[in-house]
């Protein structure tokens, strides 16, 4: 039995052309980089392969060129999700997994452009499957605001604009964070009570893959994203602060570095953070 059919559900999930889905890479310099990629969907001619569009992306096709490990989080609208692992195969200008992708009501009606091009990746990994349960959302959620204290912002770290901070606080949004594993491949995790603790930090509580962010060195280079439930999102960079205990949960935080805009009109486009941090990062 292939990977991706071990997993009840997760080839279903993969083929709803509005389940979200994240695609995370890694620059040359080991820098992770994390967004929205719902056009993800088996490419159904080979075993635990996916194809997905060319569209709107802009750092992740750089960082794709350079460095073929990529990182894929699924999550449902009931919040049942799977982090998998992959490789990048390469790009496709014509042919079948084009057509496939252009046929599907999320490219075929869009109002800005076609995809340039269909990419491939095999999966090599289920790192884990995970049920969210309502509940726990919540009491995460409340948590990260509680423990927001206890990670004070650095004098360097950036002001997320306002609009930003405003997108990140609503409970019902997804936010996903993303980091390199101990191989240096790119790992998706779901903390959907990230945060901001101020306007230059970001907090997140729990969730299911809390024993992966506990070790996890300060300094570490991370990527956020978000996707709110009209569509809006944003990515920011940073280092990771730290895990801490509170109240005998674990929380961490994030210093922000780096904000960017992570759709239309102005796709990976840096609406904050230093100069310095436009060539590492982007959509």
């Amino acid at each position: 039995m292939s990977i991706l059919a071990s997993y009840p559900g997760l080839l279903d999930a993969l083929r709803g052309e509005m389940t979200p889905k994240f695609l995370a890479t890694r620059s040359a310099d080991g820098v992770p980089n994390v967004v929205p990629c719902t056009s993800l969907m088996p490419a159904e001619d080979v075993e635990d392969r996916l194809i997905f569009g060319n569209f709107l992306l802009r750092k992740s096709v750089g960082n794709l060129d350079a460095d073929p490990r990529v990182g894929i989080l699924v999550v449902t609208p009931d919040l049942v999700g799977w982090v998998l692992q992959g490789h990048f195969l390469g790009w496709q200008r014509t042919g079948p997994y084009v057509d496939a992708l252009m046929n599907t009501s999320l490219l075929r009606y869009n109002a800005y452009t076609g995809i340039r091009n269909a990419g491939v990746i095999q999966v090599r990994a289920v790192r884990r499957s995970f049920r969210i349960p309502r509940l726990r959302v919540l009491s995460d959620y409340i948590m990260a605001r509680l423990a927001g204290r206890a990670f004070p912002s650095p004098a360097d770290a950036v002001p997320m604009p306002l609009p930003v901070q405003r997108a990140f606080r609503p409970l019902t949004a997804l936010r996903v964070l993303a980091f390199l594993d101990e191989e240096g491949v790119p790992l998706t995790a779901p903390l959907l009570s990230l945060q901001p603790a101020g306007e230059s930090v970001l907090v997140g509580a729990g969730g299911p893959t809390a024993d992966w962010l506990a070790p996890l060195p300060m300094d570490t280079p991370v990527a956020a994203s978000l996707l709110t439930l009209d569509i809006v999102s944003f990515q920011i960079k940073g280092e990771w602060m730290g895990t801490r205990r509170y109240l005998g949960m674990p929380v961490g935080g994030m210093a922000v570095r780096a904000v960017y805009a992570g759709g239309p009109p102005i796709p990976g486009r840096q609406v904050a953070g230093s100069p310095r941090w436009e060539a590492v990062s982007g959509e």
